[in-house]
């Protein structure tokens, strides 16, 4: 590709695009889905499309980086430091959920995003949320720090599953799991 189109607002424009048109055909048809149907969501040739990704596999990762950046973005601006953890957690609920399709394609396609940024961006101000829980035992302290991460990424996985099929919308789904995490792991 032409290193003067990399940074250019065209090519940001029509990377963003294909991103988020592969994210939603992704989501909706999965593996059923091809590279010619999100040329064709973007509003892109598949020549166009393959300038930009050159095989699925390119644009899958780029869809995870991507969805790791924008779900980082939403916690930073959540101001997760200066709220309750009750409050705090029904946020990332939030911010994760919002990125729904995106993430509902990395898990499906299980796409694994650069590990660093993800424990940048996400795992260190969601850890540093349920670390200020447990100390000020708002959170149960008799399960370790791993386990009720470990747990409340399963509710979120699933969460983004049902409002990615419409079963649930963001704000039932962000007070759903706020309160049944919170139920199982608040102190005693």
């Amino acid at each position: 590709m032409d290193s003067s189109l990399v940074h250019s607002p065209r090519h940001d424009r029509t990377t963003a695009a294909i991103l988020d048109a592969a994210a939603h055909v992704l989501a909706a048809d999965g593996a059923a889905a091809s590279m010619a149907d999100v040329a064709n969501a973007a509003g892109v040739g598949r020549a166009t499309l393959y300038r930009y990704f050159e095989t699925r596999e390119s644009l899958l990762e780029a869809l995870a980086a991507d969805a790791v950046a924008e779900a980082g973005a939403r916690l930073a601006d959540a101001g997760l430091d200066g709220v309750p953890v009750e409050l705090a957690i029904e946020r990332i609920v939030r911010a994760i959920v919002a990125v729904g399709d995106r993430y509902a394609v990395i898990l499906r396609e299980e796409i694994l995003p650069d590990r660093e940024e993800v424990e940048r961006l996400l795992g260190a101000p969601i850890r540093a949320v349920f670390a200020r829980g447990v100390r000020t035992e708002v959170l149960r302290s008799d399960v370790t720090l791993e386990i009720l991460l470990e747990l409340f990424g399963g509710l979120l996985t699933s969460t983004i599953k049902l409002v990615g099929q419409r079963r649930v919308g963001l704000e039932d789904a962000a007070a759903a799991v706020t309160d049944v995490f919170l139920q199982g792991s608040r102190a005693q």
